[in-house]
């Protein structure tokens, strides 16, 4: 999500800085699916934000749990820079066809842009055809991976309270969703390219951006870096 630069209020016109792109890509709402459905942007493009994960309010530019699921833009590697940005160019790659947020960015006058946040927001079930049997192992994967479950465990750490069980359960939890994605990706022929939109981030990941690093193993499982 993006949060808005005190200084630019003083601009009157996008200076085409990159600012606004290099802090992430947008939101997905209803009024994007036609340009999804046109192939102007795909899916390999998008990652999925799953309900109670965190992810930066532009309303505050504080970090706080999304309320539902939502899809956005992915960035580029491990960096939130839209991977839809040319930085040779200083421009959007698909500025014709850019996405409901993108057209209402100003980061002079953000008002626009937060009157739609939060609403129309799309979820992976929306832009996935009725019956494609993804929609199941998507459903399985949230029912044996559920975010609550490594939030609460998180907590317990913090607060450190049963520390050592909860450790146990993300360890637990992080294998079960990378065992998710080796039997997609290697049993069932998915495209990698499509894995952060079909599953979200790789729990591991954002447990190492929440200050629990864990590492992976030769049998391509992970467990908490000592």
């Amino acid at each position: 999500m993006q949060n808005f630069d005190k200084d630019s209020k003083a601009r009157k016109g996008c200076i085409r800085c990159g600012t606004c792109c290099k802090k992430g890509g947008p939101i997905l709402h209803q009024e994007d699916i036609t340009i999804l459905r046109a192939g102007h942007i795909r899916h390999k493009h998008l990652v999925t934000i799953r309900k109670g994960e965190l992810a930066r309010n532009p309303a505050n530019d504080l970090l706080e749990p999304v309320r539902r699921e939502l899809i956005k833009v992915r960035g580029k590697g491990d960096d939130w820079t839209c991977c839809l940005y040319d930085e040779k160019e200083s421009s959007c790659s698909v500025y014709q066809h850019r996405l409901l947020e993108c057209r209402l960015l100003k980061c002079w006058d953000p008002s626009d842009l937060l009157s739609v946040l939060g609403k129309d927001t799309i979820v992976r079930a929306d832009i996935i055809n009725p019956g494609d049997p993804i929609l199941e192992f998507i459903r399985s994967h949230e029912l044996e991976c559920p975010y609550d479950e490594i939030e609460s465990s998180i907590d317990g750490i913090l607060r450190n309270r049963d520390k050592s069980k909860n450790l146990e359960k993300l360890t637990r939890l992080v294998n079960k969703d990378l065992s998710f994605r080796h039997y997609a990706l290697s049993e069932l022929g998915f495209n990698s390219d499509f894995e952060l939109f079909i599953f979200g981030r790789p729990l591991f990941k954002i447990l190492n951006d929440r200050g629990l690093p864990f590492r992976m193993t030769g049998d391509g499982t992970s467990r908490k870096a000592s």
